[in-house]
């Protein structure tokens, strides 16, 4: 049978999003680079004609992906991994370091960071591992290679050090849980989480007897034939001892910056004018906005350049200036229609490469944008993580599209699975 053109299938409606929220993003870039003096939009001296000009080589990308057979991208997906692996340990020997993170590579005036386009060949290549027929998550020896093929990767980021790329990373283990993964997993890291920020507020020991409460009474609620009074005893034993160990983790393994950033966000003796000013700005920008905005290019903390990186990692305080209330709320509803269009479009798939690949494209687009967005109201530490399609920067642009179109190659090739 001779196979259907792809063109003819390809999901118009991700396409629009993701051009809309390119231009939208180019658009507040614009706003919060733009000098006294307006130029060209192509003038590469400005943030925003460099930007564009990324805008402009994103087509030619995008073109080459979708005009790639689709089988390539799940045949040679081992062979992308060990690239970026390669790229990723290279920049130990010939990376950029910029403010204390070695995670980029440097060629005249532009850089490139692997990172980035790491996350799309992990993703493919943990689709490929995920969709032989003969892995099954509930095996540990599985686990172990699925967790070995996203931890890699998230080993060698947090050497550069870069924390909120290798985060990025952890997000798709909520894939392997759509595969198949023990739940306990997730509930396990969540009370970690939990039990750890918790741990920075109370009293060790006030935590301690309400953890002894909660599992005393779970313990009596379980059906007696449940009941295992040695494992109750060792959740016990391990919760208290990693309760005991929050301080000594805070205090002497965490690096000064990511304790003031958890400060901050507990105001925690936060010095408003040194380690809280970014948030304190952030904060002020995005309400002075009210529910409509002061108009686009008349944000007064934007064109006052007190927002620092306002261009890259806090873009979205822009949105919130200039568009209020009533615009951030059009920009994360166009993000939140893409992600769940992306989740229709991956339980529609035919082959579980195609489902496990698009899932892996919407934990990692979810993760950028819920994380972005929530640091920059207080609801999560400031961490360096670009908000997707918005954020200045070429790495990221064709990191996303390429992330995102590999995608949409697969969904309009469904036509020709069996």
């Amino acid at each position: 049978m001779k196979n259907q053109s792809v063109t003819n299938n390809m999901d118009w409606v991700t396409i629009l999003l993701y051009a809309v929220l390119v231009m939208l993003g180019w658009m507040v870039i614009y706003s919060a680079s733009l000098p006294l003096e307006e130029t060209s939009i192509f003038d590469i001296g400005q943030i925003y004609g460099r930007q564009m000009l990324f805008i402009i080589f994103a087509i030619p990308l995008i073109i080459v992906v979708l005009s790639l057979d689709a089988k390539i991208y799940e045949k040679y997906s081992f062979i992308f991994y060990g690239l970026s692996i390669l790229l990723l340990a290279g920049l130990f020997v010939a990376g950029k370091t910029i403010k204390g993170q070695t995670n980029w590579y440097s060629f005249g005036g532009f850089t490139l960071q692997p990172s980035e386009f790491a996350k799309t060949a992990v993703s493919l290549v943990l689709a490929k591992y995920l969709s032989d027929v003969q892995i099954n998550l509930k095996n540990t020896n599985h686990q172990l290679i699925a967790f070995g093929i996203i931890g890699l990767p998230v080993l060698l980021i947090m050497m550069q050090p870069d924390a909120g790329s290798a985060m990025i990373f952890l997000s798709l283990v909520f894939v392997l849980y759509r595969e198949g993964l023990p739940g306990w997993y997730l509930w396990t890291g969540a009370i970690a989480i939990a039990l750890f920020l918790l741990a920075l507020l109370v009293k060790p020991y006030f935590l301690i007897m309400c953890a002894l409460m909660i599992i005393t009474i779970h313990y009596f609620l379980t059906k007696r034939v449940h009941r295992n009074p040695i494992l109750y005893t060792l959740v016990f034993i391990a919760i208290a001892g990693f309760v005991f160990s929050v301080d000594y983790v805070y205090e002497n393994v965490l690096e000064p910056h990511q304790k003031d950033r958890i400060d901050v966000l507990f105001d925690k003796n936060v010095n408003q004018q040194a380690e809280g000013y970014n948030l304190n700005q952030s904060l002020i920008a995005i309400g002075s906005g009210g529910w409509f905005g002061k108009g686009y290019l008349e944000g007064t903390q934007t064109k006052g350049g007190f927002v620092p990186e306002q261009h890259t990692d806090y873009i979205f305080t822009t949105v919130g200036e200039e568009w209020g209330f009533a615009g951030a709320l059009v920009v994360i509803a166009l993000f939140i229609t893409l992600l769940l269009r992306l989740i229709y479009l991956a339980e529609r798939q035919k082959s579980k490469f195609s489902r496990t690949y698009g899932y892996c494209v919407v934990a990692i687009l979810f993760t950028h944008f819920f994380v972005n967005i929530a640091m920059l109201i207080k609801l999560f530490p400031t961490i360096g993580v670009p908000l997707p399609f918005f954020s200045y920067g070429g790495s990221s642009l064709w990191a996303f599209t390429i992330l995102l179109f590999i995608f949409i190659k697969l969904d309009a090739n469904k036509v020709n699975e069996w």
